[in-house]
This record gives C-alpha cells, structure tokens and sequence, in this order.
C-alpha cells in the first residue's frame, strides 16, 4: 500500500489585494502540488479580515485532518497577525514558509509583495519556536517543486517515527560502543521507541511454526534466490534460516516493529552457530523491516529516518578501505533483495570455525547515493552524511574466508559533496545507511525540524 503523505495547505494574501489575483496564485501554487507525490487538504485563501473569519474557517477545517506538515504559502503582504491566528493552533507540526512570486506584464515586474510577508513572518516563527522551513519562488528561477517535495517527505518521516519501534534481539553485540542509544533521548527526540527482546523467545517461537509455512518460504527461497555449489548441507541450512526467520517473525507481528536487529556475532553466530545472513533478507521480504546486524540502534534510526522519507528499504554498508578519491565499502554478510543488482545471489562459505552458512554475494546496485548515519555525542543528535557516485569495486577479499575467499557484496563510492580526507574526519562508525539518489534537501531539512546537528 503507498503511503500517504497527507499536507495541509493554506495560501495568504491581504484583503486589499484583487482578490482574483489571490485566487490565481493559489490555483497555481495547488496545481504544482497535485503534481506530487502529496495528498493536499486544501484550506482555501486567508486574508486579514478584521474578525479573522477566513482565517478561523481555514484552521478549523485543518484540525480534523491528519496531516504531516502545514504548508503556509504567502501568496502577496499580509500583516503576520492574521498568519498567526491562523498557523498558531498547528504548532507541533511542522510547517513550510513558502513566498510565492511576482510576474511580468509589459514589459516589467508586478508584485503582491510576496517576500514583504515571509520576511516579517520568517523572525516571527523562530522567535515563537515553530518547526519550520523557510524557502520562495523567484521569478527567474521558478517554483522549488523540489525542496517542498523534500521537506513533505522529511516531515511524513517525522510523523511516522512518533511511535515506531525497533526490535533489538539482544544489545550491544561484541560490546561495541558505538551501535548502542539512549533510549530516553531518542524517544524523546525522534519518536523512536527502542524494544529489545530476548534469544530465548525467538528458540520458544521455533515450536510454534506449521511446516507449511516453513516449506511456503523453502520454496521461496529455492526459486528465487540462485545458491551455487548446493549440497544437501545447504538444503539442511535453508530450512533453519527459514525457521528462524519464522520465529522472530511472530515477535515483530506481536509487536509492530518497524526495523530489526539482531545479536549477531555473540548470538546468533556464538550461541545457536547459524550466521543469520539469509535471516535478516528474509525478515526484510516477509514483513518489510529494515534489517541491520550487530544491535546496531542508531544503525536502525538512521534507516528509518531515511527509509519512511523515500519510501524504500535502505541497506548497511561498512568501510572496510579508503582511497584518495574513493570509499570501499561492502558487507560481510547480507544485503536485502531490494539492493541487489540482477540475481539474489548466495554462496556456501565458511569462514573461521563458522563452517555452516549461506553467504550473500549478489552484486550490489550502483548509481549516485547519499550515506548518511545517526550519531549520539556530548548530549546530543548528529548527522553525518555526504553525496557521492557508487560504482562498481574492484576485485577484493576480506581475510579469513576459506579459499578462494569470495567477493562479498560492496561498492566503490566517489564521494562528491566532501573529499576523502573530510569524510574521514567526521566519519561516526564503521556502519553507514546507504539511499539511492541525491537526498541532501531531505536530510538538512529533516534534521532541521528535529533539531538534530548536520555534521
């Protein structure tokens, strides 16, 4: 089902302006909106009347809707009380400042004053604490189509996080530092309620499953996944992973999680000697989680930050090389079905005394992407993400692996938006979350109106 990403919005103008030049500037400004992927409640035209009667009928008519954002269109001068009246009963979401613009008539410039309006009402906001951004037409560069479409995307992504649960089997694998959160400050901040449960439920929830469904996602597997070298050890290895991703299914049906982690290396590859690779693809296809290894919480903020906006699974990927103008980051594990390139592709492998399990080794899409990843020091959120061109990597392996060691899913990522040597001095972990497309407007804007740092 496609999300909806339902916006409210009201166009402003002041009384002694034609009124049919309002209406005109509004129908353009909803005209342009339709044409997005929005889902607009119309509030009409607010105009300073002195009994605010078009300004209480707007706001009234906005209260019942569920809406994301408020997009406050300045459509000419409006004195900023009748703004105010309006916009103030919608405090706690955010809202879009958009000025509209002038136009030519022969020969020269005609204006409503639009930018009078959105710079008496820009201080205003601020100083009254709203959450919002601020942008404007011009009339020589045209309509930012893309930045509202952003900033309706980054506040959907907002909304969705207010409640949304990640599902932490286990914490703190290999007593890693940086993949563990407070969970007050992220409830706090982002909405995000971080729920870890226990290894033993996802073992009592084994007893639970009906062969039929283990055998519907056997199936699955064995048609649409291409496993090389296959034994009768790797049929033996698909029925567990199934199972397994089976049993922890019912603990994210139970209990509506929108990301999953999982105890990796001192859990799943320790205690029950199964590296859950296929478990996380699989949790991915079956239920629509975002997956991340190794109780990686702020790993799985970051996905669904990035992950409501745009609407997509977003995998990890670690860094495992720099180069002067190059990344090389890969994967030891998995990427979700969602990023390969071609075929899901596994591979019997063994690596040190793990010598039973299904390696992803599909290629992993290229093209331009944003990397991005939440951080959490001194008492506060950061953001530290850059833009780059992703390509294919060259030949390599990752020591360890039996021979001949295989090429595990990765890419060759050209940074664009810093150099290596800047990455490098900001970079806050070995994980980071990987979109495809230039989302930089998405981010500055979502971590604008939540307050957290761009770094």
């Amino acid at each position: 089902m496609k999300d909806i990403k339902k916006a409210g919005f009201i166009c402003f103008g002041e009384v002694n302006t034609p009124y049919e030049r309002l209406a005109m500037k509004h129908d353009r400004a909803v005209e342009l909106l339709r044409h997005m992927d929005i889902e607009l409640e119309d509030a009409g035209i607010v105009v300073d009347d002195p009994e605010y009667k078009t300004a209480d009928a707007a706001g009234s008519k906005l209260e019942s809707a569920k809406i994301c954002c408020l997009i406050v269109c300045v459509a000419g001068w409006i004195p900023s009380h009748a703004v105010i009246r309006t916009v103030d009963r919608f405090r706690h979401i955010p809202m879009l400042l958009w000025g509209m613009c002038g136009w030519t008539e022969n020969g020269h410039i005609v204006t409503t004053a639009d930018q009078a309006g959105t710079t008496a009402l820009r201080p205003l906001f601020e100083e009254m604490g709203y959450r919002y951004s601020y942008i404007y037409s011009s009339m020589d560069q045209g309509d930012p189509a893309d930045r509202i479409q952003a900033f309706v995307n980054a506040s959907y992504a907002l909304q969705r996080m207010r409640g949304a649960k990640i599902g932490s089997m286990g914490y703190r694998d290999m007593l890693l530092y940086g993949t563990q959160c407070d969970g007050t400050s992220l409830r706090s901040v982002l909405g995000i309620e971080l729920e870890p449960f226990e290894m033993l439920e996802m073992v009592q929830n084994l007893d639970k499953l009906s062969q039929p469904e283990v055998d519907k996602w056997k199936d699955y597997v064995n048609v649409s996944w291409r496993i090389l070298n296959r034994t009768s050890q790797v049929d033996e290895t698909v029925e567990r992973g199934v199972r397994y991703a089976l049993a922890i299914g019912r603990k994210v049906e139970e209990r509506g999680f929108d990301a999953v982690t999982l105890l990796d290396v001192d859990g799943m590859k320790k205690l029950a000697g199964f590296p859950p690779a296929m478990v996380f693809m699989l949790l991915n296809r079956m239920y629509g989680v975002q997956v991340i290894p190794e109780n990686d919480i702020l790993g799985a903020a970051t996905q669904m930050m990035l992950g409501f906006a745009v609407g997509e699974t977003v995998p990890y990927l670690e860094y495992y090389e720099f180069f002067k103008d190059h990344l090389l980051a890969g994967v030891p594990d998995f990427i979700p079905e969602a990023a390969a390139e071609g075929p899901v592709t596994m591979l019997p492998a063994a690596f040190g005394l793990l010598n039973s399990s299904l390696l992803n080794v599909s290629k992993v899409k290229t093209g331009y992407v944003t990397c991005s990843r939440l951080l959490y020091r001194k008492g506060r959120y950061g953001m530290h993400f850059y833009t780059g061109e992703a390509k294919c990597p060259p030949a390599w392996e990752e020591c360890g692996w039996d021979a001949p060691a295989p090429q595990l899913p990765s890419l060759a990522i050209y940074p664009d938006s810093c150099t290596v040597e800047e990455f490098a001095a900001k970079v806050g972990g070995q994980h980071t979350i990987v979109s495809y497309g230039n989302h930089a407007d998405l981010i500055r804007t979502m971590c604008g109106l939540a307050d957290i740092e761009i770094l």
